[in-house]
Formats: structure tokens, C-alpha cells, sequence
């Protein structure tokens, strides 16, 4: 199995539902953070990624059809290039409203959660968004470049944006699929994220 769709979307920009569709569409599991705390074994490949030694993609993605989210977002480029012929999803939402919602959910949470994931996440940050999680301004300066250097770096007709709202048909006519007879997933919510990580 090969990758038929990278993430380019940051956390929060509606990966979660995103996951749960393409997991519909492609019949086959999709990377996401969640994957990251099911596989510790990955954490240092992921780590090394940040410090610029990129793991073997094929290996370390074996048996997924997509990848979304954090930290696979962060490295759309290297995945794209590995997977020349995958679709480039770039999940959004307006910069103010998913600044409200990370600073209310994965940020703190990157507080709470197990040594080595935690300092693997905020490399990542540091080298490939911004190490000022509390800092509105510059976490929202971090978001809107990485948007723009997408939209600057993939082709167009390979790159497909998406909000939530938009549900199957964007994500169904990229990958040429028909738009399944079933409610979009919608997942994830800020209360759902804090309740599970209280």
C-alpha cells in the first residue's frame, strides 16, 4: 500500500474528521497524532525527522493509505516528494478561530503528555512552526505562513484545500472516488479534545 493522500493541514484545522473520511474513502487506516501514541516506536524516527535525518517513509507508513495532522504535516514536503503521486490535502479554518482552539486543547496538552513525545513535539515546533505556544500573535504569524508556503510550494493540481464544512466532494473528486451515501464524520470538537486529555 502506498500513500494516496498527504496532510498538509496544521492540528486543528479538522484532521481528525479528515482522518475518519479518508480512513472511509481509501478503505485503509490514515496516519494522525493519535497513531503516534500507538506507536512509540516511531517517536524517535520522528524526532530524527525534526533534527533533518528523514525516516524510511515506506517503512515507518506501512499499511496507512493517508497522513494527516501533526507531525506529519509539518514534513508535507518531504512526503509529498516520496509520494509523488499522492493528493495534497491542506485542511484550514479562519486563523483566529483555530488560534482559539489550539491554545484551548493541543497546546497545554503537549504539557501533559509522556517525556519523549513531548520533546519530540516541541522540537517540531521550534524548527518547523514556533516555539511561542502561548504567544497568540505568533502562533497565528506560524499558521498563516505555513498556509501560504503550501499554497507557494504544490502544484495546483495537485494541492486541494478543505475546510470541514466542505465535507466528501472535494475530497471525493481528487481521488476520483464516488461521495459515499453517509453523513461527513465530524470529530473532535475543543470540548471532546479537552474531555479526553483532562
Amino acid at each position: 500500500m502506498s500513500i494516496k493522500v498527504v496532510g498538509a493541514g496544521l492540528g486543528r484545522t479538522g484532521t481528525m474528521s479528515l482522518k475518519l473520511a479518508l480512513e472511509r474513502l481509501l478503505a485503509a487506516p490514515c496516519y494522525h497524532m493519535a497513531e503516534v501514541f500507538q506507536h512509540p516506536e516511531h517517536v524517535p524516527l520522528w524526532h530524527q525527522a525534526v533534527r533533518g535525518n528523514m525516516p524510511d517513509w515506506a517503512a515507518m507508513l506501512a499499511g496507512y493509505a493517508a497522513v494527516v495532522d501533526w507531525p506529519a504535516a509539518s514534513f508535507y514536503a518531504e512526503l509529498s516528494a516520496a509520494y509523488p503521486e499522492a493528493v495534497v490535502v491542506l485542511s484550514l479554518r479562519d486563523a483566529e478561530s483555530w488560534w482559539r482552539s489550539a491554545s484551548a486543547t493541543i497546546f497545554p496538552a503537549t504539557n501533559k503528555i509522556g517525556s519523549d513525545v513531548r520533546a519530540m513535539m516541541l522540537d517540531l515546533f521550534g524548527a518547523r512552526f514556533t516555539s511561542l505556544l502561548t504567544d497568540r500573535q505568533a502562533c497565528i504569524a506560524a499558521y498563516e505562513k505555513h498556509v501560504a508556503t503550501v499554497r507557494q510550494t504544490v502544484p495546483a493540481g495537485r494541492l486541494v484545500e478543505w475546510q470541514p464544512s466542505d465535507g466528501w466532494a472535494p475530497l471525493c473528486a481528487a481521488l476520483r472516488i464516488p461521495v459515499p451515501d453517509e453523513a461527513f464524520p465530524h470529530e473532535n470538537s475543543t470540548d471532546a479534545f479537552k474531555s479526553r486529555h483532562s
